[in-house]
Parts: C-alpha cells; structure tokens; sequence
C-alpha cells in the first residue's frame, strides 16, 4: 500500500514525520534509486527508500507503554552526566522506546513510551491540548485568591498559558494538596505556576493523561496501554 514518505519514515520508528519531512525537502530521502520530493508515495514492503544514504528498516511492531516514572530519574534514554534513566526502567520491553514528554528528575509519576514517532509527536505539542492532571503537594497560602490565581491563564518565560483546572484535596496551614489539570506540555509548567502564584512544590506526580489513569501501577514500574487507552490517547489528538 503506498503512503506518503513521511508518513512511511516516521512509522518505522527513526524519527519523527516533521522531521522527515524536513530531510525530504533537503533531498536526503531517495526511493530506487531516485531523490524524493514532498509529497511523494512509496511502498515500504515494495520500494527501496533510503534516508542519508541508509536504508530504511521495516516498520517495528508499534508499541505503547505507561511507565511510573520514580524521582531520581531523567527522561531521557541516555544522560552524559551519569545519571539514572527512564530507559534503565523499561529495558526489558524489548525495544527501544522513546519518552513522550518529559517529567523533571523530581517528578514522578505516568510517563507514556513508545516508538511511534508520529503518535508521540502529536501528544507532545506544547499546543495539542492533550490534558495532563498533577496530584501536587505545595506548602504556602492557599487562600481563594491564590487558587483563583492558579486557575488563570499566566505569563511564562515570555507565554501565556491557558487557564488550569485546580481541585483541593487537603488544605493545611501552610499548604496542601492540589490537584492541577493543564493542557500544555510547557517546561516545569506546574512548577512555575506555582511558584509564581507564592507556592513552593514538595511532590509531584503525574496521575493522568488524555483520559489515561496511573491508577496503582507501582513506582519504577510499566505495563502495556490496553488498546481502549491507545484509541483513548489518539481521540485527544
């Protein structure tokens, strides 16, 4: 069955379509032989399509995992500073797998992988919408006015977000636990909320995605995402 190149490229799992669509244009991408140009089809179980001179392996089985991702832990498959990966957690899946998103080394919690580019690509635009719900801890005032605050849209680093959905679990005197939902995927963006709202965080912990619940999978533990929560995940976007 042809399909677009990008489409074909991304799919097997090398990187993701933006990305060959950018190698296309730059004339990296051949197929028999012959340099490819946007828009152009092909056959991957037919057609011989190169990308910088390699060839093109054939598509991997497509896979989808939820991670609990432990603090102490980068989101990354490799560290050049020595530290711990989410790699190291899931290296008994089999393949490779890449993190969609990130989750800073002292966060924890649901962390999609997979090594569907163009399925991660889309859950990861900053834009896409794709909510994401923070159980968080935070010591400072939680007065009306600043859960008020949180809830609206804020200027970070130079963006201004979309409003948050913000529900209490506990208040205490000096903080409590919040429950944040965002549908932005900006840098430390729940931190940084809070902290300009005078909250410091203690904990945080991503509980749900697009609809996918953590639910009680163990720290430093995955499983696969059941075909409801893929078709879940792929509506939101």
């Amino acid at each position: 069955m042809e399909e677009r190149l990008q489409k074909i490229i991304a799919a097997s799992g090398m990187m993701s379509r933006r990305a060959a669509e950018e190698l296309i244009a730059a004339g990296k991408v051949s197929v028999n032989g012959a340099v490819a140009a946007l828009g152009d089809k092909a056959d991957a179980a037919r057609d011989r399509i190169t990308v910088n001179g390699k060839a093109l392996a054939p598509p991997e089985e497509k896979v989808y995992i939820m991670l609990n991702k432990p603090k102490g832990y980068v989101t990354t498959l490799s560290d050049e500073k020595g530290r711990r990966t989410v790699a190291e957690l899931v290296k008994d899946a089999g393949l490779r797998l890449y993190p969609v998103g990130r989750l800073d080394m002292y966060s924890e919690g649901l962390l999609i992988m997979t090594n569907d580019g163009e399925f991660a690509e889309k859950l990861m635009h900053p834009r896409g919408g794709v909510e994401k719900s923070y159980r968080t801890s935070v010591t400072g005032t939680l007065s009306p006015a600043v859960l008020e605050e949180l809830s609206k849209p804020m200027v970070i680093d130079g963006y201004r977000t979309h409003g948050a959905k913000v529900e209490t679990e506990k208040l205490s005197r000096d903080g409590g636990v919040l429950f944040i939902t965002i549908s932005e995927g900006r840098n430390r963006q729940v931190r940084k909320m809070c902290e300009q709202a005078g909250l410091k965080v203690t904990r945080l912990q991503r509980v749900s995605e697009g609809g996918v619940r953590l639910g009680d999978l163990k720290p430093g533990t995955w499983r696969p995402l059941t075909r409801a929560e893929i078709k879940q995940l792929e509506h939101t976007v």
